[in-house]
């Protein structure tokens, strides 16, 4: 089994302090794979190893549903995606998110716990938008 959580990168906790991650202007993306990938919270970037392979399957660009924010305690920042929807018959057991450009670095890998399989529509959604449970959240 090649998939063992979900992770955030550690180049992606590097990267937020060097100034490699932009936000507010930078393209994000989400890959999917199968149980073939190895990902972890070592992936320094995008590989193409593994990855799902299917008719109309390609990374999709993600859309941020909330730029980077505070939340009400005032000691937490979150940021989040739309949920991720490919039009394909596919399966997948994870997937990483990157920023495109400037060699793809990782932000995080999702692990989906077993394959998921569809037959037309396959959909990642992504937690509620808030500073309990989005997506990224640095306390």
């Amino acid at each position: 089994m090649a998939f063992t959580g979900n992770w955030s990168c550690d180049s992606f906790k590097t990267g937020l302090m060097n100034g490699t991650f932009d936000f507010t202007s930078g393209a994000f993306y989400m890959a999917l794979y199968t149980n073939d990938a190895t990902l972890d919270a070592s992936t320094t970037a995008y590989t193409a190893t593994g990855e799902v392979v299917a008719s109309g399957y390609a990374a999709m660009p993600l859309t941020i549903a909330q730029t980077p924010t505070v939340g009400n305690s005032g000691n937490t920042a979150y940021i989040s995606f739309d949920n991720a929807v490919w039009t394909s018959a596919l399966t997948a057991r994870g997937a990483l998110v990157y920023q495109s450009g400037g060699g793809n670095p990782a932000v995080c890998v999702l692990d989906f716990g077993a394959d998921k399989t569809s037959t037309i529509t396959f959909t990642v959604q992504f937690p509620a938008v808030s500073n309990t449970s989005a997506i990224i959240r640095i306390a």
